[in-house]
């Protein structure tokens, strides 16, 4: 995610008791201010168009304001979608795991996930087996992410494969290129994994409401300078992934790339998998 961001934000604290105590830390840890209002029909309409991360019952989540505004955005892993992909949704026979060497018997990668975000496909690399560090720069991101990562430990008591998935995930709030930079030859990855923003497209109603505020928040991406760094870092392979019919980035060939309907995966391998 991008350093910087032009869309100002706010912390909302929404009518529920018991949340200020929260809201406060965060307003404190973020340095944004708290939204002194019961709902979203009560900000003024000089506020309509900003960001607001919203605590509430549900955890953390980050909302638009305003009449035609998409609906919150909520990183979730123990329920829902996530919790469906990882019961039904193919296992080692996914691209994602063929990309990244987790369909080969045995093999249980280190694997960084240089461009985390809400963490979905970091979360199905570890649900594969592979030891995973998420990294995601930009605080706020980091902060929905680690909220939801703390409610499926919550409920991960009464769900032991997902305790065991849990375990194998670390999280790191630094700029991705920055931490590549402090690793040893001993500390390298096995396998590093590179989502990065595609710029918006003309018709945004077809944006995933998650990248229409991801766009605002994080500004323009810079991951062609972290593909670079990345192959000086991996030991056996760089991941890409991509929209299907992107071009490649920063104008690199991949060695190969798995090309599903609507996504690509784009492999750079640097030696053959043990």
């Amino acid at each position: 995610m991008s350093r910087s961001s032009s869309t100002k934000l706010s912390l909302a604290i929404w009518p529920r008791p018991g949340f200020e105590n929260r809201a406060g830390l965060l307003s404190r840890e973020l340095s944004l201010p708290l939204l002194p209002v019961a709902s979203a029909q009560d900000v003024p309409d000089t506020e309509q168009e900003q960001l607001t991360l919203v605590v509430d019952d549900g955890g953390l989540s980050l909302q638009q304001l305003g009449p035609k505004a998409p609906g919150p955005v909520r990183c979730e892993f123990a329920l829902g979608a996530a919790r469906h992909r990882r019961l039904h949704g193919g296992g080692r026979g996914q691209d994602i795991a063929k990309a990244t060497g987790l369909s080969r018997s045995g093999f249980r990668p280190q694997l960084l996930d240089l461009t985390a975000g809400l963490g979905r496909d970091g979360f199905i690399l570890a649900s594969l087996g592979a030891q995973v560090t998420m990294i995601e720069r930009n605080p706020v991101i980091y902060a929905l992410l680690a909220d939801g990562l703390s409610r499926a430990a919550d409920k991960a008591e009464e769900d032991p494969p997902l305790a065991e998935i849990l375990r194998r995930i670390n999280t790191v709030c630094q700029d991705s290129v920055d931490y590549l930079e402090t690793l040893t030859d001993q500390q390298c990855p096995d396998v590093i994994y590179l989502d990065p923003m595609f710029p918006p497209r003309e018709k945004s109603s077809k944006v995933k409401k998650e990248m229409q505020i991801f766009h605002q928040l994080v500004g323009p991406d810079d991951a062609g300078e972290l593909l670079a760094v990345s192959l000086s870092k991996a030991r056996y392979r760089v991941v890409v992934k991509r929209p299907a019919h992107a071009p490649v980035l920063e104008g690199r060939e991949p060695g190969y790339s798995l090309k599903g309907k609507s996504t690509r995966f784009d492999i750079y391998p640097l030696q053959k998998l043990p």
